[in-house]
């Protein structure tokens, strides 16, 4: 079981919560105090734009590399997000390009949440340009990250690398 917390100054996304299982894993996501009917989309992605402390990471390009779209989320009447989402995800999540010269493997360790309609992130003093929408929906219309996982302070690996392999640099994760 993998365990991951986020903060957001205006909601609470108590726990993600992983399953290790025998084909698959379980995501079990729990989160409240979510402007009512909100609509979310969530990525495991490759890279984050933070660092381990929660600040912004100065280095971060604008790219979070490899990502890949895991489901549709929305807040319920009482602004509450459950979600259980069966798939691959802990130490052997990846995507690769076959028609790349070097097709190797990129692992998307990280969990990450942008909303839905790029209109809902223009609230309480946030503006978002909606004539520029990220593509991280179905319609490839979003607007921008509403929260995302952290880094691990010693290997800089994902939440959903469980078994970090130190030995390499950087450090890799072990299947």
């Amino acid at each position: 079981m993998r365990k991951t917390h986020y903060a957001h100054p205006d909601c609470e996304l108590s726990s993600t919560t992983v399953f290790r299982g025998k084909l698959n894993d379980t995501l079990v996501l729990s989160a409240q105090n979510i402007k009512l009917g909100l609509a979310l989309d969530m990525f495991t992605v490759q890279r984050t734009n933070l660092l381990h402390d929660h600040t912004v990471d100065p280095a971060f390009t604008g790219s979070f590399g490899f990502a890949w779209y895991q489901s549709d989320l929305q807040a319920s009447s009482e602004g509450k997000i459950n979600a259980t989402i069966k798939t691959i995800l802990l130490d052997q999540i990846f995507g690769f390009d076959p028609e790349l010269s070097n097709p190797s493997p990129v692992n998307t360790f990280h969990v990450g949440f942008w909303f839905n309609n790029p209109n809902d992130a223009n609230v309480d003093g946030c503006t978002f340009d909606v004539t520029k929408p990220t593509p991280f929906n179905g319609e490839h219309q979003a607007g921008p990250l509403a929260m995302i996982s952290v880094p691990d302070a010693t290997t800089n690996l994902g939440p959903l690398c469980t078994n970090p392999n130190t030995d390499t640099t950087p450090a890799t994760c072990n299947p």
